[in-house]
Protein backbone atom coordinates (compact mmCIF):
# COMPACT_ATOMS: atom_id res chain seq x y z
CA UNK A 1 0.00 0.00 0.00
CA UNK A 2 1.67 3.41 -1.39
CA UNK A 3 1.92 5.95 1.55
CA UNK A 4 0.16 9.35 1.62
CA UNK A 5 2.51 12.00 0.56
CA UNK A 6 1.91 15.31 2.52
CA UNK A 7 2.87 18.81 1.12
CA UNK A 8 4.09 20.92 4.35
CA UNK A 9 4.97 24.46 4.30
CA UNK A 10 6.93 25.64 7.17
CA UNK A 11 7.87 28.93 9.14
CA UNK A 12 10.87 29.64 11.53
CA UNK A 13 13.04 31.36 13.17
CA UNK A 14 16.04 30.95 12.34
CA UNK A 15 18.16 32.82 15.32
CA UNK A 16 18.91 29.50 17.05
CA UNK A 17 19.59 26.93 14.34
CA UNK A 18 22.28 25.75 11.78
CA UNK A 19 20.22 26.31 8.74
CA UNK A 20 17.34 24.01 7.63
CA UNK A 21 19.36 20.74 7.04
CA UNK A 22 20.01 18.36 9.41
CA UNK A 23 23.66 18.84 10.44
CA UNK A 24 26.72 16.69 11.68
CA UNK A 25 27.59 20.28 14.60
CA UNK A 26 24.29 22.53 15.37
CA UNK A 27 20.60 21.83 14.94
CA UNK A 28 18.67 22.27 11.70
CA UNK A 29 15.03 23.10 11.06
CA UNK A 30 14.93 19.61 9.25
CA UNK A 31 15.74 17.63 12.30
CA UNK A 32 13.11 19.10 14.75
CA UNK A 33 10.53 18.57 12.33
CA UNK A 34 11.49 15.36 11.55
CA UNK A 35 11.54 14.35 15.38
CA UNK A 36 8.28 15.55 15.68
CA UNK A 37 6.97 13.68 12.79
CA UNK A 38 8.27 10.62 14.62
CA UNK A 39 6.86 11.25 17.57
CA UNK A 40 3.39 10.67 15.26
CA UNK A 41 4.43 8.54 12.61
CA UNK A 42 6.94 6.19 13.64
CA UNK A 43 8.04 5.06 10.32
CA UNK A 44 7.62 8.40 8.13
CA UNK A 45 9.83 9.24 5.57
CA UNK A 46 12.69 11.93 5.61
CA UNK A 47 11.48 15.77 5.06
CA UNK A 48 12.68 17.13 1.81
CA UNK A 49 12.61 20.51 2.02
CA UNK A 50 12.36 23.16 -1.33
CA UNK A 51 15.91 25.05 -0.09
CA UNK A 52 18.52 25.07 2.46
CA UNK A 53 18.56 28.55 4.30
CA UNK A 54 22.20 29.00 5.91
CA UNK A 55 22.35 29.37 9.63
CA UNK A 56 20.65 32.19 11.25
CA UNK A 57 18.27 32.72 8.04
CA UNK A 58 14.34 32.53 8.88
CA UNK A 59 11.51 31.51 6.49
CA UNK A 60 7.76 32.13 6.14
CA UNK A 61 7.13 29.88 3.24
CA UNK A 62 9.72 26.94 2.93
CA UNK A 63 7.66 24.27 1.75
CA UNK A 64 8.71 20.50 2.23
CA UNK A 65 7.06 17.14 1.63
CA UNK A 66 6.75 13.57 3.46
CA UNK A 67 5.45 10.07 3.08
CA UNK A 68 3.88 8.51 5.63
CA UNK A 69 2.01 5.15 5.89
CA UNK A 70 -1.63 5.20 5.83
CA UNK A 71 -1.32 2.28 8.31
CA UNK A 72 -0.09 5.05 10.73
CA UNK A 73 -2.01 7.93 9.68
CA UNK A 74 -5.54 7.57 11.70
CA UNK A 75 -6.06 11.66 12.00
CA UNK A 76 -8.20 14.13 9.44
CA UNK A 77 -5.94 15.62 7.15
CA UNK A 78 -7.36 18.96 8.95
CA UNK A 79 -5.15 18.09 11.93
CA UNK A 80 -1.75 17.24 10.94
CA UNK A 81 -0.53 20.83 11.03
CA UNK A 82 -2.37 21.26 14.51
CA UNK A 83 -0.63 17.71 15.68
CA UNK A 84 2.63 18.16 14.30
CA UNK A 85 2.82 22.38 16.04
CA UNK A 86 2.06 20.26 19.21
CA UNK A 87 5.87 18.43 19.20
CA UNK A 88 7.48 22.01 18.28
CA UNK A 89 9.33 24.20 19.28
CA UNK A 90 7.85 27.98 19.66
CA UNK A 91 10.12 28.99 16.80
CA UNK A 92 9.23 26.78 14.28
CA UNK A 93 5.84 26.14 12.85
CA UNK A 94 3.77 24.18 10.65
CA UNK A 95 1.62 26.65 9.04
CA UNK A 96 -0.36 23.93 6.53
CA UNK A 97 0.09 20.07 5.62
CA UNK A 98 -2.36 18.97 2.88
CA UNK A 99 -2.05 16.05 0.86
CA UNK A 100 -0.57 16.15 -3.03
CA UNK A 101 0.25 14.17 -5.58
CA UNK A 102 2.77 11.15 -5.27
CA UNK A 103 4.69 12.30 -7.91
CA UNK A 104 5.46 15.87 -6.11
CA UNK A 105 8.73 17.11 -4.94
CA UNK A 106 9.43 19.64 -2.74
CA UNK A 107 12.70 20.74 -4.18
CA UNK A 108 12.88 19.74 -7.75
CA UNK A 109 9.85 20.82 -8.98
CA UNK A 110 10.35 24.37 -7.20
CA UNK A 111 9.55 27.12 -10.04
CA UNK A 112 11.20 29.87 -8.12
CA UNK A 113 11.56 31.27 -4.60
CA UNK A 114 10.80 34.85 -3.18
CA UNK A 115 12.91 36.36 -0.29
CA UNK A 116 12.58 39.34 1.26
CA UNK A 117 15.45 41.15 3.82
CA UNK A 118 14.87 43.61 5.97
CA UNK A 119 17.19 47.00 7.10
CA UNK A 120 16.27 48.84 10.15
CA UNK A 121 17.75 52.38 8.73
CA UNK A 122 18.13 54.76 11.83
CA UNK A 123 20.19 56.05 14.37
CA UNK A 124 19.13 53.72 17.21
CA UNK A 125 18.48 50.24 16.59
CA UNK A 126 14.40 49.22 16.65
CA UNK A 127 15.02 45.66 19.71
CA UNK A 128 12.05 44.63 18.65
CA UNK A 129 13.69 43.66 15.34
CA UNK A 130 17.40 42.80 16.41
CA UNK A 131 16.67 39.20 15.36
CA UNK A 132 14.89 39.99 12.16
CA UNK A 133 16.80 43.35 10.45
CA UNK A 134 20.05 44.39 9.63
CA UNK A 135 20.84 47.59 11.42
CA UNK A 136 22.74 50.37 9.12
CA UNK A 137 22.68 53.75 11.21
CA UNK A 138 23.51 55.67 8.73
CA UNK A 139 21.69 57.86 6.69
CA UNK A 140 20.97 55.47 3.25
CA UNK A 141 20.21 57.28 0.16
CA UNK A 142 17.07 55.14 -1.05
CA UNK A 143 16.36 56.71 -4.51
CA UNK A 144 20.24 55.47 -5.55
CA UNK A 145 18.95 51.84 -4.40
CA UNK A 146 15.81 51.62 -6.25
CA UNK A 147 17.25 52.60 -9.22
CA UNK A 148 20.15 50.46 -9.01
CA UNK A 149 18.25 47.19 -7.41
CA UNK A 150 16.21 47.66 -11.01
CA UNK A 151 19.63 46.89 -13.00
CA UNK A 152 19.28 43.15 -11.55
CA UNK A 153 16.25 42.30 -12.89
CA UNK A 154 16.44 39.70 -16.10
CA UNK A 155 18.94 37.04 -16.84
CA UNK A 156 22.54 37.76 -15.17
CA UNK A 157 25.60 35.45 -14.45
CA UNK A 158 25.02 36.65 -10.59
CA UNK A 159 28.45 35.46 -9.65
CA UNK A 160 30.17 38.26 -8.34
CA UNK A 161 27.14 38.11 -5.31
CA UNK A 162 27.61 34.63 -4.61
CA UNK A 163 29.90 33.09 -2.11
CA UNK A 164 31.75 29.77 -2.52
CA UNK A 165 30.63 26.75 -1.65
CA UNK A 166 32.74 23.05 -1.56
CA UNK A 167 32.43 22.64 -4.94
CA UNK A 168 31.83 25.01 -8.35
CA UNK A 169 28.85 25.85 -9.69
CA UNK A 170 28.73 25.07 -13.38
CA UNK A 171 25.98 27.04 -13.92
CA UNK A 172 25.53 30.87 -12.29
CA UNK A 173 23.13 32.47 -14.70
CA UNK A 174 19.87 32.99 -12.74
CA UNK A 175 16.70 35.35 -13.85
CA UNK A 176 15.29 37.37 -11.85
CA UNK A 177 11.59 39.00 -12.10
CA UNK A 178 11.64 40.98 -8.92
CA UNK A 179 13.94 43.56 -7.50
CA UNK A 180 12.84 46.55 -5.90
CA UNK A 181 13.16 48.12 -2.02
CA UNK A 182 9.94 49.10 -0.40
CA UNK A 183 10.46 52.09 2.70
CA UNK A 184 8.38 52.12 5.68
CA UNK A 185 9.87 54.57 7.80
CA UNK A 186 13.29 53.68 8.81
CA UNK A 187 12.55 49.84 7.84
CA UNK A 188 13.47 49.05 4.33
CA UNK A 189 12.25 45.76 2.82
CA UNK A 190 14.27 44.51 -0.41
CA UNK A 191 11.67 42.06 -2.33
CA UNK A 192 13.90 39.40 -4.62
CA UNK A 193 12.39 36.84 -6.78
CA UNK A 194 13.23 34.93 -9.08
CA UNK A 195 13.87 31.11 -11.03
CA UNK A 196 16.66 29.92 -8.65
CA UNK A 197 19.54 31.46 -6.27
CA UNK A 198 23.10 30.94 -5.43
CA UNK A 199 24.87 30.62 -2.14
CA UNK A 200 24.31 33.72 -0.29
CA UNK A 201 23.58 35.50 -3.39
CA UNK A 202 20.52 37.34 -2.32
CA UNK A 203 22.64 38.37 0.53
CA UNK A 204 25.17 39.68 -2.19
CA UNK A 205 23.18 41.64 -3.74
CA UNK A 206 21.65 43.14 -0.56
CA UNK A 207 25.13 44.35 0.56
CA UNK A 208 25.97 46.05 -1.86
CA UNK A 209 22.87 47.90 -2.67
CA UNK A 210 22.98 48.98 0.44
CA UNK A 211 26.87 49.85 -0.26
CA UNK A 212 25.12 51.99 -3.24
CA UNK A 213 23.28 53.57 -0.62
CA UNK A 214 26.49 55.12 1.29
CA UNK A 215 27.93 55.92 -1.71
CA UNK A 216 30.36 53.26 -2.12
CA UNK A 217 29.65 52.28 -5.86
CA UNK A 218 27.65 53.95 -7.77
CA UNK A 219 24.57 52.53 -10.01
CA UNK A 220 26.44 52.79 -12.93
CA UNK A 221 28.47 50.42 -11.31
CA UNK A 222 26.13 47.25 -11.27
CA UNK A 223 26.16 46.36 -15.06
CA UNK A 224 30.07 46.31 -14.86
CA UNK A 225 30.24 43.80 -11.28
CA UNK A 226 27.95 41.74 -13.18
CA UNK A 227 29.58 41.19 -16.02
CA UNK A 228 33.66 40.86 -14.01
CA UNK A 229 32.02 37.57 -12.28
CA UNK A 230 34.37 37.94 -9.27
CA UNK A 231 33.12 38.16 -5.99
CA UNK A 232 35.55 40.48 -4.78
CA UNK A 233 34.66 43.52 -6.88
CA UNK A 234 31.13 43.89 -5.25
CA UNK A 235 29.61 44.36 -2.40
CA UNK A 236 29.59 42.57 1.38
CA UNK A 237 27.20 39.97 2.18
CA UNK A 238 24.56 41.11 4.48
CA UNK A 239 23.93 39.52 7.77
CA UNK A 240 22.10 36.20 7.75
CA UNK A 241 19.33 37.54 10.24
CA UNK A 242 17.25 40.11 7.93
CA UNK A 243 17.31 37.13 5.12
CA UNK A 244 13.35 35.80 4.79
CA UNK A 245 12.52 32.96 2.85
CA UNK A 246 9.28 34.30 2.04
CA UNK A 247 7.72 32.35 -0.41
CA UNK A 248 8.29 29.43 -2.91
CA UNK A 249 6.44 29.12 -6.54
CA UNK A 250 5.35 26.26 -8.17
CA UNK A 251 3.73 25.28 -11.52
CA UNK A 252 0.44 26.23 -10.02
CA UNK A 253 1.38 29.42 -8.76
CA UNK A 254 3.66 30.77 -11.26
CA UNK A 255 6.72 33.59 -10.32
CA UNK A 256 4.91 37.11 -10.27
CA UNK A 257 6.40 39.20 -13.24
CA UNK A 258 7.51 42.77 -11.41
CA UNK A 259 3.93 43.94 -12.12
CA UNK A 260 2.12 41.39 -10.65
CA UNK A 261 0.46 41.51 -7.63
CA UNK A 262 2.04 39.53 -4.27
CA UNK A 263 -0.32 38.42 -1.46
CA UNK A 264 1.51 39.87 1.78
CA UNK A 265 1.88 37.12 4.31
CA UNK A 266 1.54 38.31 8.16
CA UNK A 267 4.84 39.02 9.34
CA UNK A 268 5.21 40.91 12.67
CA UNK A 269 7.26 43.63 11.69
Amino acid sequence: MEPIKFKLTLAYDGTRYAGWQVQKIGLGVQQVVEEALSKLFPHASRLHGSSRTDTGVHALGMVAHVEIPRSEFKMPEAKLALALNAHLPDDVRVVSARRCAADFHARFQAAGKQYRYFVWNHAALNPLLRHTAWHVPRPLNFPLMRAAARLFVGAHDFRSFANNRNYETENTVRTLTRCEIKRSGPLLTFVIAGNGFLYKMCRGIVGTLVQVGLGRFEVEDIPGILSRRDRRVAGMTAPAHGLVLWKVFYAESKVPSPKSKVAHAHRPD
